[in-house]
């Protein structure tokens, strides 16, 4: 009974120490456990702050990036300022709807005459050479609302012997109905290619003798009123015109009516073709001192004298019909058009006078650029350098050559005027978008003949320069 007792406590002592080290572990491994959870929870709230910390470097960043863009942007109510692609400076209103720019051309024209009058007869004896600013311009252009153009512009410049500066152009334009557009004002009336094309873009210092001898008429640089049209291969425009601007009132009623229409039935990239045709009708001729006299220099104009031309003529009405052709093969164009005029006199000065004329010209461009074609004005553009000469760099602009021969015979039944034939050489180089020179060479005759069929002709050479500035 005592051995049992013994035992019996034996064992219970011993299950005791048995149970005490387990229930020792069993409350580390919690609190272990209760620590981990905390280190953990630590750990996100250490991420979360990194966080908050990073965004708020950002948000100040972004804030102070916010400042110093309001200090340097431009109001957005302001107006803008640019410059073309031609380097025309331009003031925009924020919406871009309304614009004024500046625009400018200086041609500087230099040469000389080898002039041989046929007789002591002929009228000039002498062209005289020297320096003439050919044209001088200056003026602004701009848009309205979109559909608003205006053009003013003042000459300083001229044929040789004008020294007076003359307002040359003011018209006012409107789009808004298209493909149409209207115009009116003064204006140089786009009538035959190569009136259509800028004399800042003519191949040659000079347009042909019949071109001018046929805006003389009623085109030319005018009061008119007209429309056009177009799409990318055609051109359609009609126009009333009225006395040149600065004209006595003799020209009051000088008023005539024009027409063109252009198709091209091939335009690419690398090629195209213009065929076109005009007509001209002046339904009401100047009188007294003013009668149309229907004539032209020989294709330079630093002397100012003439040889070419019928005198005044006492005329009721005149015809032009012309025609054109035109087009471009890489970097090869050629263009050329046809004129024939028909002149009716007053009553009891005769029957009518028919009198004819044409040019055709070609050019190539050596450095490889091509003419464009321009479809707001049915015509070919200038040159633009592929590479603007830069001595530095290599680069010497674009060079072309170009050859026209061209004809005006305004002789017919007791009307003498002279027949002019002049064949013209050039050479261009377009030194960048705003500048270029040019080289041209005339060998020319003039056939002229008194009533009496006296020979009042002359045949000459000339060689004339230019420097052309224009933006």
């Amino acid at each position: 009974m005592k051995r049992c007792g013994i035992f019996t406590a034996t064992a219970i002592v011993a299950a005791i120490l048995a149970g005490g080290p387990a229930a020792a572990q069993d409350s580390a491994s919690a609190r272990l456990e209760a620590l981990k959870a905390e280190i953990s929870k630590l750990q996100n709230e250490v991420a979360t702050l990194k966080g908050d910390v990073a965004e708020g470097r950002e948000e100040a960043r972004g804030a102070a990036e916010q400042v110093v863009a309001a200090r340097t942007a431009t109001p957005a109510d302001a107006p803008s300022v640019r410059v073309s692609s031609s380097n025309r400076p331009t003031i925009c209103s924020p919406d871009g709807r309304n614009c004024i720019s500046l625009t400018s051309r200086l041609q500087l024209d230099f040469g000389g005459y080898n002039y041989r009058p046929n007789t002591i007869a002929t009228t000039p004896q002498d062209l005289v050479g020297g320096a003439i600013a050919r044209r001088a311009q200056f003026g602004v252009i701009g848009t309205f609302l979109d559909d608003w153009e205006y053009n003013l512009v003042f000459e300083g410049g001229g044929s040789g012997g004008a020294t007076s500066a003359v307002f040359d152009k003011g018209y006012l334009t409107y789009s808004g109905f298209k493909p149409f557009k209207i115009w009116g004002g003064i204006l140089s009336v786009p009538y035959m290619l190569d009136r259509a094309t800028s004399n800042n873009n003519i191949t040659f210092m000079e347009r042909a003798a019949p071109v001018e001898v046929a805006a003389g008429i009623g085109g030319a640089t005018r009061s008119a009123f007209g429309i056009t049209a177009n799409d990318r291969q055609w051109w359609a425009g009609a126009f009333l015109t009225g006395p040149a601007s600065g004209r006595t009132s003799h020209d009051a009623r000088q008023t005539a009516a024009t027409g063109r229409v252009v198709f091209l039935p091939v335009l690419t990239d690398s090629a195209s073709l213009l065929i076109g045709g005009d007509v001209q009708y002046l339904f009401d001729a100047p009188t007294g001192a003013s009668e149309l006299n229907l004539r032209d220099r020989i294709e330079m104009r630093i002397d100012g004298n003439r040889i070419l031309g019928t005198g005044p003529l006492p005329i009721d009405s005149a015809r032009v019909l012309s025609a054109e052709l035109a087009g471009t093969l890489g970097s090869f164009h050629f263009q050329g058009e046809y004129f024939d005029f028909n002149v009716e006199p007053t009553p009891g000065n005769g029957p009518s006078l028919d009198f004819s004329g044409y040019y055709i010209q070609g050019g190539y461009i050596l450095t490889g650029e091509k003419r464009s074609y321009s479809a707001s004005s049915g015509s070919y553009g200038s040159v633009a350098p592929s590479r603007p000469f830069d001595w530095r760099m290599g680069d010497w602009g674009a060079w072309e050559i170009a050859a026209r021969y061209s004809m005006i015979d305004l002789n017919d039944r007791d009307i003498f005027g002279g027949r002019q034939e002049n064949l013209t050489l050039g050479l261009n180089w377009y030194v960048n978008s705003n500048i270029r020179f040019m080289l041209n060479y005339i060998n020319g005759t003039v056939d002229k003949r008194t009533g009496g069929g006296g020979d009042i002709g002359a045949r000459y050479q000339a060689v004339g320069a230019r420097t052309q500035i224009a933006f």
